[in-house]
């Protein structure tokens, strides 16, 4: 199995990236890389709950996904299993920063080595993008919020 691994430190505390997360429209506004925009069908944020939305990109063209929530631990942990092509768990974990804030870990394993390996170019990027706009997000909520 290839994880993709990247983390990021935010100013905020884990219960204001937690917030960033669960709820599904602050969520529609930055996930995905850089030119992204999402539409959510539906958003059951609970354990084995179903996560269906489509990734418009910068070109107009629609990215449908199919995912399904995993573990679910508020303020800490959150886990989607992306269930159509190509599959990979992502597990985005909270931890309390030493001197403050949040250390978010976010870990991409994909199931087959070989999808994993065409994809890399695509991934690491999209996910060091993905935290820069939940950065962005973050900083809605007052001056200095992430870093």
């Amino acid at each position: 199995m290839t994880t993709f691994s990247t983390s990021r430190h935010y100013a905020l505390p884990p219960a204001a990236l937690y917030a960033a997360i669960a709820d599904g429209a602050r969520l529609a506004r930055w996930w995905g890389p850089a030119g992204f925009s999402n539409r959510f069908e539906r958003f059951e944020f609970r354990s084995g709950g179903a996560w269906t939305f489509t990734m418009i990109g910068p070109d107009g063209k629609p990215y449908p996904n199919e995912s399904e929530f995993g573990a679910i631990e508020v303020d800490r942990m959150v886990v989607v299993r992306h269930l159509n092509q190509p599959r990979f768990q992502l597990t985005i974990t909270l931890e309390p920063a030493a001197g403050g804030g949040t250390l978010l870990r976010w870990d991409q394993a994909f199931e087959d080595d070989a999808v994993a390996a065409s994809m890399r170019a695509i991934c690491e990027p999209a996910n060091e993008q993905n935290l820069d706009r939940l950065a962005e997000e973050l900083r809605a909520d007052g001056p200095g919020a992430a870093t």
